[in-house]
């Protein structure tokens, strides 16, 4: 019977096998054959079954595995082979460095990904200075910077059809992109069910995962570690708060669309609205949410996650924050003098978040949600045809 030393000394070759094998796909391979063999954690999460349906790991594998992970931190507390020991398992660190890898990847255009992962913040804050300074010197330029239009409307700043000008390409584009991505990491790991395809099942099941964020609940069902070993739900409460205040805002300027466009009535609209309301419960939720994971984020120990990601998670938080703070200070102050000034700044931080989406920490949440359905799929399938990728 082969020793646990002698699982693990082939880890560089069957990292190979699909995929470029990178140092952090080879460190994710060694750590998943000493997993693999001793099992404590195959209940905590997602990724050790997935594990035990495997005698070998290469890229396609781990990047399929790594964004089942959602870094709760329990394996790595729970693990005797953890740092300080000699075999060095840390699960949460392994998975996160393989899942930023995916997200320069599976980047398109690649360069665009590479750039904003090694300089996130920079990038994000530039940007949306950038575009939030554009819009006030036209502001300036046609001497509607500051005095407010009557009825505090935003159409009277920058008319509909310009708004649709700057937003439909961004949009447009970050789907685009964000589809191209998303397309070929499936493509890359569906040799890990066979190619076998999902059926209404699998994709309810991957989002029942995805909506309730089930794997945010720890090994134990208890939370997350995050400073330290004490569990908390304190991380899946902020990713609920801020996912469904970003789903909210999001439906707020749908149905404000088709009050538009179907139905002839121009915004302002006031409370009890139904954009208003989805719009002002949504900003608060982001708001609170996005202000949540800065908080432990700043907090969290350095052994959950890689130190590498920290500027584009960074950047990811400021332009919620921004977008957040400023749409809810935006609605506070329609009717004041500084209006277009705080429209300017909106529209500035939130063009920069669309623009940003396909490149940023947003994206970890449409390659997990595939990699949730791939894991639908493979657990109705018999196990034979997930022994090692083909």
């Amino acid at each position: 019977m082969q020793t646990l030393n002698a699982l693990i000394l082939d880890a560089r070759q069957l990292a190979s096998g699909t995929g470029h094998a990178t140092d952090a796909v080879t460190e994710a391979a060694r750590q998943m054959q000493i997993c693999n063999a001793c099992r404590y954690c195959e209940g905590f999460c997602a990724v050790f079954p997935a594990m035990t349906q495997r005698l070998e790991f290469n890229a396609a594998d781990l990047h399929y595995m790594a964004n089942l992970c959602h870094n709760c931190g329990a394996c790595l507390h729970a693990c005797q082979y953890a740092p300080p020991h000699a075999f060095a398992v840390n699960v949460p660190q392994a998975m996160a460095k393989v899942r930023g890898e995916t997200y320069v990847a599976y980047a398109w255009p690649a360069p665009l990904g590479r750039l904003y992962q090694r300089n996130g913040l920079v990038v994000a804050l530039a940007l949306a200075s950038g575009l939030a300074l554009f819009l006030l010197l036209a502001l300036a330029a046609n001497g509607t910077l500051w005095g407010g239009p009557a009825g505090g409307s935003f159409y009277k700043v920058f008319p509909h059809d310009v708004l649709v000008l700057m937003f439909a390409p961004i949009f447009l584009w970050s789907v685009l992109a964000l589809g191209v991505g998303v397309t070929r990491f499936l493509r890359d790991i569906s040799p890990v069910t066979s190619g076998q395809v999902a059926v209404g099942a699998d994709a309810v099941q991957a989002a029942s995962d995805v909506l309730t964020l089930k794997y945010l609940e720890g090994g134990h069902g208890e939370g997350c570690n995050n400073e330290d070993d004490a569990f908390s739900l304190s991380r899946r409460r902020a990713h609920h708060l801020t996912f469904y205040g970003f789903m909210l805002c999001f439906a707020a300027t749908s149905v404000a669309t088709v009050y538009h466009y179907a139905f002839g009535w121009d915004a302002p609209y006031d409370l009890p609205s139904l954009p208003k309301l989805l719009g002002v419960v949504g900003g608060i939720s982001l708001l609170l949410g996005s202000a949540g994971l800065l908080r432990l984020k700043l907090a969290r120990h350095p052994l959950h996650g890689d130190a590498a990601q920290k500027p584009m998670d960074y950047g990811f938080i400021a332009l919620l924050l921004w977008a957040a703070a400023s749409g809810l200070l935006l609605w506070l102050a329609r009717g004041t003098p500084a209006m277009a000034v705080l429209l300017a700044l909106h529209l500035g931080g939130v063009m920069a978040l669309f623009a940003t989406l396909a490149y940023g920490k947003f994206a970890h949440g449409i390659y997990r949600t595939a990699a949730l359905l791939r894991y639908a799929v493979e657990k109705r399938l018999p196990a034979k045809l997930s022994l090692g990728s083909e």
